[in-house]
Formats: C-alpha cells, sequence, structure tokens
C-alpha cells in the first residue's frame, strides 16, 4: 500500500513539473509576440531614422540639437559622438525586435568602413520611440589593446606618486638639518669678554663730554684742595694701563 502511494505522489510531481517546463514557453512566446501592423511601423521609423541620421551635416545636426525634443537631441548627440569613429556607412542588416517591460526594443546592425555597430531603439507601448543609442562592435584586437593601455596608464600614474611621495619624503631630511643648525646657532655661548662688555655698556650710563669734564675738574680741585677755577681741562684719555709680568 505505501509502494502504491509513493507511485501515485512521484507520478503527481512529474505531472506538476511537465506542466511547468510547458507553461514557460507558452509566456515567453506571449511576451514576445508584437502586433504585425506594430512591429511593421516600428521596422520603417527605426530604419528611416537611421538614414535619415547618417546623411545629415553637422550644421543640420547642431540645429537639430537646437530643436528641444529629448528623443531628437538624443539621437544627434549618439550619432555625433560615434560617426567619426565608426567611418563610412555601408548597409543596414535585419532587425530584431524584442518585447520588454514598459515597451519594445529594437536593434538594427550597421555596417561601416572601420567597425560595426548596432542602432538601438526604445519603443513605448504605442509604438513611439522614447530613446536612441549606438552600440559600436569593437573587434577583440581593439578590445584587448585598450583594456592594456587603461593597465598601462594606471601602473603609470601609481609609479609617478610613489616617486612624488619618495622625493618629498627624502626633502624632510634637509628641512630637519636646517631648523637644527639654526637652533644650534641660536644656542651657541657667547664669548666672556662680549658677554662683560655688553654688561658694562648696560651698567654705565653714557655721558656727554660736558659732564665729563667737570665731574673730572671737580674730582682734581678736591684731590689739590684748590677750586675748578685754578685750572682747566682742555683734554681727556684713556690711560692704557699694561698687566706687569711677574
Amino acid at each position: 500500500m505505501k509502494q502504491i502511494w509513493k507511485r501515485i505522489y512521484r507520478l503527481a510531481l512529474l505531472a506538476l513539473g511537465v506542466c511547468m517546463c510547458a507553461a514557460l514557453p507558452a509566456g515567453a512566446e506571449a511576451k514576445d509576440d508584437v502586433n504585425e501592423s506594430l512591429r511593421a511601423s516600428m521596422i520603417n521609423t527605426a530604419e528611416g531614422l537611421s538614414k535619415t541620421i547618417m546623411g545629415l551635416s553637422q550644421k543640420e545636426i547642431d540645429a537639430y540639437k537646437e530643436s528641444g525634443d529629448e528623443f531628437t537631441v538624443m539621437a544627434m548627440e549618439a550619432w555625433e559622438s560615434s560617426r567619426e569613429e565608426l567611418g563610412k556607412f555601408k548597409s543596414l542588416g535585419k532587425p530584431k525586435i524584442e518585447a520588454i517591460s514598459d515597451g519594445y526594443s529594437l536593434k538594427i546592425p550597421g555596417e561601416f568602413s572601420k567597425y560595426e555597430a548596432q542602432f538601438v531603439y526604445l519603443f513605448d507601448e504605442t509604438g513611439a520611440p522614447t530613446s536612441f543609442s549606438i552600440d559600436v562592435q569593437y573587434p577583440m584586437s581593439v578590445l584587448l589593446q585598450r583594456a592594456g593601455m587603461n593597465t598601462l596608464m594606471g601602473m603609470g600614474i601609481v609609479f609617478a606618486m610613489l616617486i612624488f611621495l619618495t622625493f618629498v619624503i627624502s626633502m624632510f631630511r634637509f628641512i630637519g638639518q636646517a631648523g637644527e643648525k639654526t637652533q644650534k646657532e641660536e644656542e651657541r655661548p657667547v664669548p666672556v669678554q662680549a658677554q662683560r662688555r655688553k654688561l658694562a655698556a648696560a651698567a654705565v650710563p653714557q655721558q656727554d663730554d660736558g659732564e665729563l669734564v667737570a665731574v673730572i675738574a671737580a674730582a682734581i680741585a678736591a684731590y689739590e684742595g684748590t677750586s675748578t677755577d685754578s685750572f682747566v681741562v682742555r683734554s681727556i684719555r684713556k690711560a692704557n694701563r699694561k698687566k706687569e709680568k711677574w
């Protein structure tokens, strides 16, 4: 009895899995299903806009960029930034339409003299274009070359910054030596004779010659026991006394 119930349970699970697998493709087909008239309208719009954009001159592109329409400005800027890189136009391929959450995505492959590209359009549910971009299809050699250049530029910038930091750190040594030299000069002891001269100059006030003559004359008069009128001081000289050697 238990084995019979196990078989029934397994068969039920198998049937449920088959139903789910069968339902997924049906849902995908329903999502990707596009009305034929709407499909034709979007394809004609995309192909016509692509050919018209590629035939515009720079003057016409600038005029359309000033129109103020968001989609028109987006299309002009996308083509203006890619046309020099793509080169001369050759042909358009078969468009592919895919249903998305808020409308439709349409891609048209284009062949040019330099690279291939895809014109990517987004349409709303009514078939009105809302977005435009150009996806340049670079070959693997170009992608590897650009990746190598980006890597070299990054490594070059890193090494340049390391060299600059090393130079700045090495300059700290000279800055420290200059500071120590200035500090040593400020802390250098002043000679004893120079200190004595400074102290004597600070302790003895400077007097003019008239006051000095009067003081000396009064001292001489007091020593001789006479008055200052009995002599005249004409000059004053400092005595040069040398130390006697014993």
